[in-house]
């Protein structure tokens, strides 16, 4: 017997599995191709004076066969759903930084998945919980960035900030090759 199941909320919005397929729409992280403001389709929102918005996604998808676990963990960017009005190199880093802090938690996922003992009679209701935890603490970094940087505004901070989050990417290495 063969079960499938999907997850797949988003930093900023829900992004179905199909669309990802979409080629070009979206960047899969990585360590090398960092972002350009040439990635940064959308169009700023004018109801604000926000300087730029990164829109990642942080999905899981598995499958169970002989009570065995194979998963995909991916980490993206949405083009189209991300923008900048103030295009600077700096502003940039600091974007840069949200979409490196989701690859920090895709790596915490898949360490969470690798490290889960298979139950049988509950693994659905165990990995749905353990990703909903890791994106509730996905969301609380990002956030915990942004005030801490005061959005990139605060230098001092918002260097602590890029060390600490290479520190982390380098500290779940092993962890690294999810998708």
């Amino acid at each position: 017997m063969q079960m499938l199941k999907k997850i797949l909320p988003a930093f900023f919005f829900i992004l179905p599995l199909t669309t990802l397929a979409q080629g070009d729409e979206f960047i899969r992280w990585s360590a090398v191709k960092r972002l350009t403001w040439n990635d940064y389709l959308a169009t700023p929102s004018t109801s604000n004076d926000i300087a730029a918005i990164t829109s990642t996604a942080l999905g899981m998808e598995y499958h169970v066969r002989n009570n065995s676990i194979t998963y995909n963990i991916s980490c993206r960017f949405s083009k189209i759903k991300s923008w900048g009005r103030y295009k600077t190199d700096y502003i940039l880093q600091h974007e840069q930084g949200h979409f490196d802090i989701t690859e920090i938690f895709a790596r915490r996922l898949v360490k969470a998945v690798r490290e889960y003992k298979f139950d049988p009679k509950k693994y659905q209701d165990d990995l749905s919980k353990m990703y909903k935890k890791i994106m509730e603490e996905k969301e609380e970094f990002q956030q915990k960035y942004d005030e801490e940087t005061d959005f990139s505004r605060n230098k001092v901070k918002q260097a602590e900030w890029l060390k600490r989050i290479l520190q982390e990417l380098e500290d779940l290495e092993e962890y690294a090759d999810h998708s």
